[in-house]
């Protein structure tokens, strides 16, 4: 498909997007994300992981990852001016995350269509190591940030 840009000088940049979705995102705020970076097609979020985020096994409990790649991924996908939400999601947890670890998701956009586009989304921890790998598909709909 062909990639369509449908950001113009006129529509929100990707930061003034990003704000007006995380300042009425009170789930994202509560897991402590914080913006890295934000552009066209990307987003790079990091958290640090707390105490009540860990599951019997005493590591964070998978929702944790997933949800900070998410994040990441709907940031992603709204930050090219259209409306943009999840059809679908999946996550390959490759390594435990423990209390204190920092992480960072680091969003790409690998495909941009007129109605579908498609993401991947690594988690990785402090020292660079990757902790799972995400795929998200997006729909765009035709409204526009404003």
């Amino acid at each position: 498909m062909e990639k369509e840009n449908d950001h113009h000088p006129e529509h929100l940049s990707p930061e003034e997007i990003f704000h007006r979705m995380f300042d009425n995102d009170p789930f994202s705020q509560w897991m402590g994300m914080e913006l890295v970076s934000v552009e066209e097609g990307a987003c790079t979020l990091k958290m640090r992981v707390r105490g009540e985020m860990l599951n019997g096994f005493g590591v964070a409990h998978g929702g944790i990852t997933f949800s900070l790649a998410d994040s990441a991924f709907a940031f992603a996908c709204n930050s090219q001016g259209r409306h943009a939400v999840s059809i679908h999601c999946s996550i390959e947890h490759i390594a435990p995350v423990r209390e204190h670890d920092e992480l960072r998701a680091v969003a790409t956009e690998e495909n941009l269509g007129n109605h579908i586009s498609n993401y991947a989304i690594t988690v990785t921890r402090q020292d660079g190591s990757p902790v799972a790998f995400f795929r998200g598909v997006a729909y765009r709909k035709r409204q526009v940030w404003e």
